[in-house]
C-alpha cells in the first residue's frame, strides 16, 4: 500500500518552504521515523521523517522545489522492504568515523560527500562533537582550499565557480532564511516611519554588582552565569509597563496594545540573524532569563530552534556590542514597533560632579516607528531604561 510522505504543516508566519536535500532516493528502503529529507523555512530547517517502514516508490519533488504546507512531496511502499538489507536499515541511527577519529552523522556523511567536502576538516558542533548536517553546509573552506579542490567537482547549479588567474568568484543561490531576511528587512524600510534615538548609559553600577555576586549567582542558580543580558531585559520589560506604545503593533489601521512582553533576542547565526523570544518576560527572574538566553543560543548554533521559538515577540532587544560595535542604528523588527540596540562597553572621560573620571559608558540607540510611537515617549521610554541600568536597585524594587 502506497503511503503519502507530507510537508509538515507550517505556522501562519510560514507561507511556503524549499525542499533543501533528500536523504533517501527512489528503491531505498526506510524504517519509521527515519530521515528522508530536509525542508528549509526562512526560519528554521524542518526535517521530515518517514511515515512508516518500506521501499520509496515514488518523489514528486525535486531539491530546490518550493513546498507548501502539507503538500505531498513523495511515496511510501509500505511493507516492501526486502529481507537482506533490513539488518543494516537500522544504521543511519549510528554515527559513523571521520578521517581524524571525529564521529559523522551519516545524513551529514551523505550530504559531504554530494559536495566534496572533506569531513575531517569539518569541526563538529553536535552532542559529543559529532558532525551534523547543519555543520556541512555552513562549512567554508580555507581561503587556500578552492585552487585544489574547485578541479575535483565540475560547478553545478547551486554553486558555480568563475576562474581568472588569481580571481576566484564563487556565486551560490540565497538560502530561503537569508532571501526572507532580505525581504523583511527591505520591506521595514518602505513601510515604516522608522526614526533612531540614542542615548548613553554608565555601567559603573551594573558591573560592580555583577562582579560583586556573580560567583554567589552562579553558584544559587546551578551554574547560570550572571550576565548583562538579564539585567536589560528586566529593564525593558519595566519601562514597556510605562510606555505600552512601545510595546504596541499596528495592524490595518488599528493600534494593538498588547498587555504582556514577550522580549525577543536577537541572536546571530552562520545561516541569518534570529530572534527567539522570551515568552511572558515580566514574570521571569534574572536568572531564569540567563538560563532563556543560553538555551536559545545552543539551539541556535545547532539549528534546533522551532518555528514556535520564533514566532511572535513584542519588542526585541539586539547587542551589537558584543562584536565591537559601538552605536549602530538597529532596524525594527515587524510587526513590532521598537527595538533596543546594545553596544560595547568604552571607557570614556566623564565629567562627574565637576571632576573628569573614566567610566565605562555603552551607547544606547532605540529604534522606533513614529506612526505608532512620538518622539517625546521613544526619549523617555530609553531615559528610563538608562535610569534603571544606573541604578540597579530600581529594576529590583520596580520604581
Amino acid at each position: 500500500m502506497a503511503i503519502e510522505i507530507k510537508a509538515p504543516t507550517y505556522p501562519e508566519s510560514v507561507q511556503e518552504g524549499s525542499l533543501a536535500t533528500w536523504h533517501k532516493q527512489v528503491g531505498d528502503s526506510v524504517n519509521r521515523d527515519e530521515l528522508i529529507v530536509d525542508i528549509e523555512t526562512d526560519k528554521v530547517v524542518l526535517e521530515v521523517v518517514a511515515p512508516a517502514s518500506g521501499t520509496i516508490s515514488e518523489i514528486l519533488k525535486a531539491e530546490g522545489d518550493t513546498i507548501l504546507s502539507n503538500e505531498v512531496i513523495a511515496r511510501i511502499e509500505e511493507g516492501a522492504v526486502a529481507a537482506a538489507p533490513a539488518a543494516p536499515a537500522a544504521e543511519p541511527e549510528t554515527p559513523e568515523p571521520t578521517a581524524n577519529g571525529g564521529l559523522i552523522n551519516p545524513a551529514a556523511k551523505k550530504l559531504a560527500e554530494e559536495r566534496g567536502i572533506d569531513a575531517s576538516l569539518i569541526t563538529g558542533t553536535g552532542k559529543g562533537g559529532r558532525i551534523t548536517k547543519e555543520d556541512v553546509v555552513n562549512y567554508t573552506p580555507p581561503a587556500a582550499a578552492p585552487a585544489v579542490s574547485a578541479p575535483a567537482a565540475a560547478p553545478t547549479a547551486a554553486q558555480v565557480e568563475l576562474e581568472t588567474g588569481d580571481r576566484v568568484e564563487r556565486r551560490v543561490p540565497m538560502t530561503r532564511m537569508r532571501s526572507r531576511i532580505a525581504e523583511r528587512l527591505l520591506e521595514v524600510t518602505q513601510t515604516t516611519a522608522s526614526l533612531t534615538t540614542f542615548n548613553e548609559v554608565d555601567m559603573t553600577a551594573l558591573m560592580d554588582l555583577r562582579k560583586q555576586y556573580k560567583e554567589e549567582f552562579t553558584k544559587m542558580h546551578n551554574g547560570t552565569r550572571l550576565g548583562f543580558m538579564g539585567f536589560f531585559v528586566k529593564a525593558a520589560v519595566e519601562a514597556l509597563k510605562r510606555y505600552p506604545s512601545v510595546n504596541a503593533s499596528i495592524d490595518g489601521s488599528d493600534i494593538v496594545y498588547h498587555g504582556f512582553q514577550d522580549v525577543g533576542v536577537a541572536v546571530s547565526t552562520d545561516r541569518g540573524l534570529v530572534v527567539p523570544v522570551l515568552r511572558n518576560a515580566e514574570n521571569m527572574s534574572i536568572a531564569n532569563i540567563e538560563n532563556g538566553i543560553y538555551d536559545y543560543a545552543m539551539k541556535a548554533r545547532d539549528g534546533k530552534l522551532s518555528i514556535d521559538e520564533m514566532t511572535g515577540g513584542t519588542f526585541t532587544i539586539t547587542n551589537g556590542g558584543v562584536y565591537g560595535s559601538l552605536i549602530s542604528t538597529p532596524i525594527i523588527n515587524p510587526p513590532q514597533s521598537a527595538i533596543l540596540g546594545m553596544h560595547k562597553i568604552q571607557e570614556r572621560p566623564m565629567a562627574v560632579n565637576g571632576q573628569v573620571v573614566v567610566r565605562p559608558m555603552m551607547y544606547l540607540a532605540l529604534s522606533y516607528d513614529h506612526r505608532i510611537i512620538d518622539g517625546k515617549g521613544a526619549v523617555q521610554f530609553l531615559v528610563t531604561i538608562k535610569e534603571l541600568l544606573e541604578d540597579p536597585a530600581k529594576i529590583l524594587l520596580e520604581i
